[in-house]
């Protein structure tokens, strides 16, 4: 029997669709010391955190097989967050609960994505200047 790919990406697209479809605001639950995690770190809390990725909260939203990936705003200061699948431990809805809790799976171990670069920030650069020439 060949290896099967891990269970959880596609739980979590299905999972977060159905909430989305039945109007509920989806709350994803993140382990936040798991290597390659970039979250806002002065929302953790016993090494977790728990992140609104309703579509009207956040930008960009990828949930790939081996990563979440999306731009949100924290405190009005705009944030890339990326996410390995294996730091995701739960989806809920924030009004009643409904969601699943994810079990571990061998299989995403192995997997350790690499988050892409962070973007320049536009502040970061010098403004370009003009010389009058005679």
């Amino acid at each position: 029997m060949t290896a099967m790919s891990a269970r959880r990406p596609y739980m979590l697209r299905a999972v977060y669709e159905w909430l989305v479809d039945n109007q509920l605001t989806p709350h994803l639950v993140v382990d936040a010391e798991s290597p390659g995690c970039q979250v806002p770190r002065e929302f953790v809390q016993d090494g977790q955190i728990v992140l609104n990725i309703a579509p009207g909260a956040i930008d960009n939203l990828q949930l790939l097989n081996d990563c979440v990936e999306f731009n949100a705003r924290f405190s009005g200061k705009p944030q890339r967050v990326f996410v390995p699948m294996i730091a995701v431990s739960a989806l809920y809805a924030r009004e009643n609960g409904a969601g699943t809790i994810f079990e571990e799976e061998p299989q995403l171990e192995n997997q350790s994505p690499e988050p892409p670069p962070e973007p320049p920030t536009p502040g970061g650069k010098k403004r370009p200047s003009l010389k009058v020439v005679k």
